[in-house]
């Protein structure tokens, strides 16, 4: 049958409907970029896009300004609260993580889902807040309790335990500080336009 059907079929039209078929197999199953969204506050944020595939857990308790950007594959743990601000982009398989029960499965046992989260011992949880106009790299992790000032970078991969200042650069496992993004843009501070805005949204 297959011999017949190869003779019947020109390979060229097999290729096309290969070709075809994938394309719409790759449309079906692609991650799409979503405009706009409305956060715990109950505000519409039109120019924040965020992937269909980040996963928001506590969705009430997170708390996303105007024009951020999150890419695919990010998880936003809002157990403890977090606020992301202005402008902030946030790369694919981030995690921003604000409870941790590495210490409270151990005492509890097999009693742990018994007793409340905010009532167990040994449960973390505490805000996270990542400041305006930063930049978290892909695979990042962010630690309960963090606080990522405004304008700072933190490097693909980097595990933050600690506070960030603004415009610090992090990386590093844990994340160690490395340089000031400031020295990084004033070559680009030249074009007059650039500088305007670049210290407007400094003043708000």
């Amino acid at each position: 049958m297959r011999k017949i059907l190869r003779l019947l079929i020109p390979q060229n039209l097999k290729i096309r409907l290969h070709k075809w078929l994938q394309a719409k197999q790759r449309a079906i199953k692609a991650p799409k970029m979503l405009r706009g969204f409305l956060d715990a506050s109950g505000k519409w944020r039109p120019r924040t896009c965020i992937s269909d595939t980040v996963f928001i857990d506590h969705p009430d308790r997170v708390f996303i300004a105007d024009n951020v950007f999150i890419w695919h594959y990010t998880i936003l743990d809002g157990t403890g609260s977090i606020e992301i601000e202005e402008g902030a982009q946030i790369g694919a398989w981030v995690g921003i993580f604000t409870h941790s029960s590495h210490i409270a499965i151990r005492l509890y046992g097999n009693h742990y889902l018994e007793i409340p989260g905010d009532l167990k011992k040994g449960y973390f949880i505490k805000k996270v807040k990542i400041g305006r106009y930063s930049f978290i790299g892909a695979g990042a992790k962010i630690l309960p309790g963090v606080s990522i000032g405004k304008g700072a970078l933190v490097s693909a991969h980097a595990i933050v335990n600690k506070n960030v200042a603004d415009f610090q650069i992090v990386s590093g496992n844990p994340a160690t500080v490395k340089g000031d993004t400031r020295k990084l843009d004033a070559k680009y501070l030249k074009d007059p336009q650039l500088r305007e805005w670049y210290e407007e949204w400094q003043k708000n």
